[in-house]
């Protein structure tokens, strides 16, 4: 029987929340959450054990994480390898896990009525796991190949240069994931045995009283504490103490120190750090979260808003980074302009300005108390989502946490305490500083190399009189607190709409506009979502155009900054964004003052002019953002090549970034009205709106762009209406495009190999669905556990516009591409037998896990949205989808998804159609040398030039652009 579920007080939830929580705690001191939620679909667990990469061994550098990976092969009980995640994927769901500092979290969800066995399973891997020597080599490639992706990020560069200038002697210090000299080489030249140290790992430290589980489920609280109690009993408990890790990382040498360093991407970028007291002593009083909201703010008068007027910088965040219970840093990050990289002394100065102004103007109970009200509002109305991302949120929160702030944790500060406030912001000094300067003009002035990832670096000692100079001489701006923020609501009724529409409605249509209204039927909180697509056929008929659009939307967000940035604090989120055929604006959150934010954001679209010095600001930000595109993930890069290849009327971002150099004011001057002049709005508004609201914004939006003695917009022409065509493969034929990877010094290569089947079909569908299914593990299992062709190995599904289809994508420094390519033909030929010799029990399993999948409701409103607004988008307005592909499901023999897979999949089909990307890294470029060289195949097809294959072949139909009714 469980123990201590009476003496702790209640759990304090939302408002909102109608599920039911317990806490437990087992026999063998194992701390459970339970959490009842009837109208869940998906059940989840979260197991998060208290160890992590600070307890790895000397010289055996990533083996937490490496474990991490090994539990979940097999266990005595479920000997087969890998057949946990068969079970999980099988049923619906999805597994993970994840190994940080001090922590190491296992997860998965899965379709409710398999929860129990899935949790069995589960379980077993914390009583009696398998972790075989068969298993051992491989998954140490598999973790050499996750670290191989990883040493071309600036972000996991930058991350660990942080922790290199730092105590040796101290954990933060070390480099936690591990590869294969860490794991396999150097141990070996020790004559140690990574599992036997892996075995010996587990066994010390993996004990239930360091572990925290909590359980989602849909039964009520008595039968899920009873599934628990019967599963994880068997736990053993070695009453381990908690691990501390006293000492500060930082010691007098590694503050005061400037370090410049040289990053893979273009740009350049401040990052100014000082140690502090962890936030979770304190978390009631909230003063990381009061320093942050005020040095991260963007509104007039802040930091971020003097930078960005001299146009020094293009995004600034601050906040507490890198915590445990013994130390903690607060950090303030600016993405600097090549002009602010040679003001970087100026940038310092102000922003030691402003730490000043905080000092000398006290902490102010006004602003502590509408942070408060800000957050509890946030708290009280916050959005459901999925359970496997709920429990993964409060698990490693539980060992930090007094029981019943386990689902509030540090999110609602209430104790107003200028103490506590003024003790970390007297920390933010600079006696104490870190700075981490990063852009490539550093190249070639360095003498330093960060030993894991190959980091260029140097070090300058600065002082705090050097600091003070520069406060001095830094330009004199007027800082200044926010003023009370407008934004805040005040009226969080619900609307008295009665409508039950179960679909998006089409509550009018102008040859202005089409607008669909969803009421809310489901989720019932103070929200709206409003999307307005403006199709403007003039914003893509050329690179020049589309890289016009581009900076048009960028400078339009540029100009509202210091406004919006309120809305957004106070919970209501914009965006405007460039499409395919225009631009997009999106607001989501408290409905209140939405319509505030929207007119304000249509004002400045019908006013707007081209500030000259904002101009160059935003031109030099978007060609860093282009010129960054070649050092994406290989497997990115291929995913682009394929779209490139399918989408018609698309262009590549290497016209775009040859055309913006020539790009001046005057032709984005030009080109607004221009590409404004013909315009066609689809909008889409949904959640605590109701639908008389729904109509008269889109009436004002009409008004103010088509109405009037001079508008700035006109309807489309007939003629003018755009469509989403696709490519349409030949039957029988295998097209192939090599190319080499567009980073010189990456070492991965990739794969895309896709299979075209159909345009949008119910049964088709349904059929391409389950065909997904069953494939996806088996595809995973022995692509990437058995054959260890890389960390990113998928089978997943495709759809262009309502063309769909299914696609291998793969990356890897240990095979090329077409050798990765025979591999994925190699797994189809094994996997049709599997086919033929499932058992009609088996079939029947599939058929109804992806039913449940299917009927799994949506969370908040912007799932719900993002699902409805892609019928809009692809033209195929099948808002009953659900329900029609399970129809489709219930009538599926098996035999019609072999005779599918015989026509479409097999390798050899006369009628398939497929395309393989195949990009190529540095390591294998003898190996694109011939790919590009040799004799084609008698049904293999080479595509030389993209754009010549793409004029030569026909399109499919378009859903999009097809009238609408009424």
């Amino acid at each position: 029987m469980a123990v201590g579920k009476e003496e702790v007080e209640e759990i304090v939830k939302a408002r909102t929340d109608k599920r039911e929580y317990r806490r437990i705690v087992l026999p063998n001191s194992l701390e459970v959450l339970l959490i009842s939620d009837p109208d869940t679909d998906k059940c989840a667990a979260s197991m998060d054990v208290s160890v992590g990469a600070f307890s790895d061994p000397d010289g055996l550098e990533g083996l937490a994480h490496f474990l991490e990976h090994m539990l979940f092969y097999a266990s005595e009980k479920y000997p087969l390898e890998d057949s946990y995640s068969k079970y999980i994927i099988e049923h619906g769901g999805r597994t993970n896990a994840y190994t940080s500092s001090e922590h190491t979290n296992y997860y998965f969800d899965i379709n409710a009525d398999a929860f129990e066995e899935a949790l069995d399973r589960f379980a077993q891997f914390f009583i009696n796991p398998l972790m075989s020597a068969d298993a051992t080599m491989r998954e140490i490639k598999a973790v050499d190949s996750e670290n191989q992706k990883n040493l071309l990020s600036d972000g996991w560069r930058m991350n660990q240069l942080q922790k290199h200038l730092s105590a040796a002697d101290h954990p933060y210090h070390k480099f936690s994931t591990g590869n294969w000299d860490t794991l396999e080489v150097r141990p070996k030249a020790k004559g140690l045995d990574t599992r036997s140290e892996l075995i010996k790992f587990y066994e010390e430290y993996y004990s239930a009283n360091v572990m925290h589980l909590v359980i989602y489920g849909k039964e009520n609280l008595d039968k899920i504490q009873g599934l628990v109690e019967d599963k994880f009993k068997e736990i053993r408990n070695i009453d381990r103490n908690c691990l501390r890790f006293a000492g500060e990382p930082c010691t007098s040498e590694h503050l005061q120190i400037l370090v410049r360093a040289v990053p893979i991407k273009e740009g350049h970028a401040l990052r100014v750090v000082w140690p502090i007291t962890p936030q979770i002593h304190h978390y009631k009083e909230g003063p990381c979260m009061y320093l942050s909201h005020l040095i991260g703010h963007e509104g007039e008068g802040s930091l971020y808003s003097i930078l960005k007027t001299l146009g020094w910088a293009t995004g600034l965040s601050a906040g507490e980074g890198d915590s445990s219970l013994d130390f903690s840093f607060f950090r303030v990050d600016i993405v600097l302009t090549d002009a602010g990289h040679e003001h970087m002394q100026d940038i310092v100065g102000l922003l030691f300005k402003y730490i000043s102004l905080l000092q000398q103007s006290g902490i102010c109970k006004w602003i502590f108390d509408e942070l408060s009200a800000v957050c509890e509002t946030k708290f009280h109305y916050q959005d459901k989502i999925q359970p496997i991302n709920y429990v993964v949120s409060i698990s490693p929160n539980m060992q930090k946490y007094p029981p019943k702030d386990w689902l509030v944790r540090s999110s609602l500060p209430s104790n107003f305490s200028t103490d506590i406030i003024q003790m970390v912001l007297n920390k933010l000094s600079p006696n104490n500083v870190r700075i981490f300067w990063e852009s490539k003009k550093f190249e070639g002035q360095t003498n330093m190399v960060e030993p894991w990832y190959g980091t260029a670096y140097s070090i300058e000692r600065i002082t705090g009189s050097m600091i003070q100079e520069w406060i001095v001489s830094s330009p004199n701006e007027n800082l200044h607190l926010p003023a009370p923020n407008v934004f805040i609501p005040t009226d969080l009724s619900l609307k008295k709409d009665h409508e039950k529409a179960k679909y998006p409605v089409l509550l009018r249509k102008s040859p202005y506009s089409t607008l669909w209204h969803k009421p809310d039927t489901m989720f019932f909180t103070p929200k709206a979502y409003v999307k307005i697509v403006f199709t403007c056929p003039h914003a893509s008929d050329s690179p020049e155009a589309e890289v016009l659009t581009n900076i048009f939307t960028q400078l339009l967000m540029d100009y509202l900054n210091e406004f919006a940035y309120y809305a957004q604090v106070a919970g209501l989120y914009y965006g405007i964004s460039h499409t395919d055929s225009g631009f997009q604006v999106i607001l989501v959150g408290y409905n209140h003052k939405l319509r505030i934010l929207l007119e304000t954001v249509v004002e400045k679209i019908t006013s707007f002019e081209v500030k000259a010095d904002r101009f160059s600001v935003i031109k030099e930000m978007v060609t860093k953002e282009y010129q960054n595109y070649k050092f994406q993930q290989p497997y990115e890069q291929a995913m682009y090549y394929c779209s490139l290849i399918l989408q018609d009327h698309t262009w590549p971002w290497m016209e775009q970034l040859d055309v913006l150099p020539h790009l001046e004011v005057e032709d984005l001057a030009k080109f607004v009205p221009m590409m404004l002049s013909r315009a066609l709005l689809e909008c889409y508004t949904a959640g605590n709106l109701e639908r008389n609201e729904a109509e008269s914004m889109i009436q004002h939006i009409e008004d103010a762009l088509f109405k009037g003695s001079n508008p700035i917009c006109q309807p489309l022409f007939p003629s003018q209406h755009l469509t989403n065509r696709v490519v349409k493969l030949e039957k029988g034929k295998s097209y192939f495009y090599p190319v080499e990877g567009l980073n010189p010094s990456d070492e991965n290569s990739a794969l895309i190999h896709y299979i075209q089947v159909h345009r949008d079909d119910f049964m088709l569908n349904v059929k391409l669905q389950l065909f997904a299914l069953i494939a996806k593990q088996p595809a995973f299992h022995q692509l990437r556990t058995v054959e260890q062709l890389g960390y990113i190995t998928a089978l997943l599904q495709r759809n262009d516009c309502g063309i769909r289809g299914a696609q291998f994508i793969i990356q890897s420094t240990v095979k090329d591409p077409t050798q990765i390519d025979l591999r994925a033909e190699e797994f189809l030929k094994v996997f049709e037998s599997k086919l033929y010799e499932m058992t009609n029990e088996e079939f029947k399993s599939n058929v109804n896990a992806l039913i449940d999948m299917k009927l799994e409701k949506h969370k908040n409103l912007r799932e719900e949205a993002s699902f409805y607004w892609r019928e809009i988008s692809d033209g195929t307005l099948k808002f009953d989808r659900i329900e029609s592909e399970i129809a489709a499901l219930r009538q599926l023999t098996q035999q019609e998804l072999i005779d599918f897979f015989n026509e479409h999949i097999k390798v050899g089909a006369l009628h398939k159609r497929t395309l393989s990307v195949r990009v190529y890294g540095n390591s294998h470029s003898s190996e694109y040398k011939i790919d590009k060289s040799s004799p084609v195949q008698a049904s293999s097809v080479k595509i030389d030039d993209i754009f010549s294959f793409r004029r030569s072949q026909p399109l499919y139909g378009s859903f999009k652009g097809n009238h609408v009714k009424l």
